[in-house]
């Protein structure tokens, strides 16, 4: 039988005074702190590339919209249309990378709007006078015009946005036409031109009248929806899917019938909006909710609407009969 007692191990003896204490205390953290510095020497510096990023894609939307004004001068009206439609998607996912990357500034707010001016403003306003209007002094001054209702649209959205005593559901909404759709909306006459030809919707009063439709939009105080707000449903996420393959499919066969089709659902959504923007203004107390939750208190309270009697029957005392 093996004896325990001399089987055992004993583990060498450490410092138990308090000089050794701290000596060994002091070299490990002087060690962590070499081992610290030689890490942060080694991982690059990435503030500046985080303020550089979404700047940077503003700077390429300003010359995707400027490019839009060459090109159209040049007759290549699908390089003209297309750059305009660059701009807008750049305008679109700049600010949200900014966002993501924690690099909002002041001078990146600026000059997101001032490159809106330019590409939204006067680019799609060049490409309609140089493509639809050249030559016309009548549209020079519609051209104008137009310019001026997207910079007025501009400067209004940032006050507004400037301002925290709006409430809360005004996130969820833009007051009026923001600027890129305006642009596309305003360069319909151009796609009408490339899909069906010249006609009465190349005229000078055609163009003109729905460029000033468009600017009125831009400068009016109609509520549109905001699709920075919205978040997608896991069930809808395999139907937004194929939506997605049939606009790839229409952009590379038909663009301008895929231009049609998405300026015409812009339009017709705005009805909706500016309904649903009033019922959540005289409800404030659904300004939290949830769209579906919205939904369902609406219909709860048409179906209260619907149960109660008319007036010439409360008048006759009569019931509506019930269903079985």
């Amino acid at each position: 039988m093996i004896d325990a007692r001399r089987t055992s191990v004993r583990s060498p003896r450490r410092p138990t005074g308090r000089r050794g204490a701290g000596r060994g205390t002091t070299g490990r953290r002087r060690t962590l702190r070499q081992s610290v510095a030689h890490n942060r020497s080694r991982v690059p510096d990435l503030g500046g590339g985080r303020l550089l990023v979404p700047s940077a894609l503003t700077v390429l939307a300003i010359c995707a919209g400027l490019s839009a004004a060459r090109f159209a001068l040049d007759g290549r009206v699908d390089l003209a249309v297309g750059m305009i439609a660059a701009s807008a998607l750049l305008d679109g996912i700049d600010g949200r990378i900014a966002r993501l990357l924690g690099a909002t500034t002041k001078i990146g707010a600026e000059l997101d709007s001032l490159a809106d001016a330019i590409n939204f403003g006067v680019a799609p306003a060049l490409t309609l006078y140089l493509l639809l209007l050249r030559g016309q002094d009548a549209g020079w001054v519609l051209a104008l015009i137009f310019v001026c209702a997207v910079v007025l649209r501009l400067a209004r959205f940032n006050i507004i946005d400037d301002d925290d005593d709006v409430p809360e559901y005004t996130k969820n909404y833009f007051v009026g036409v923001p600027a890129p759709a305006a642009a596309l909306i305003a360069l319909l006459p151009v796609a009408a031109e490339q899909q069906f030809g010249t006609g009465w919707w190349t005229s000078l009063a055609a163009v003109g009248t729905w460029m000033m439709l468009t600017a009125a939009l831009a400068v009016s105080r109609i509520p549109t929806a905001s699709l920075k707000t919205y978040s997608i449903p896991p069930r809808a996420v395999v139907g937004l899917l194929i939506l997605v393959a049939i606009c790839a499919a229409l952009l590379v066969t038909f663009p301008y019938l895929l231009m049609f089709l998405v300026i015409a659902a812009y339009l017709v959504h705005i009805p909706f909006a500016w309904r649903t923007q009033r019922w959540i203004a005289s409800r404030p107390h659904t300004w939290d909710q949830a769209p579906k939750e919205r939904r369902a208190e609406r219909r709860a309270m048409r179906a209260i609407d619907r149960s109660r009697p008319q007036k010439s029957q409360a008048r006759l005392g009569l019931r509506r009969p019930e269903r079985r």
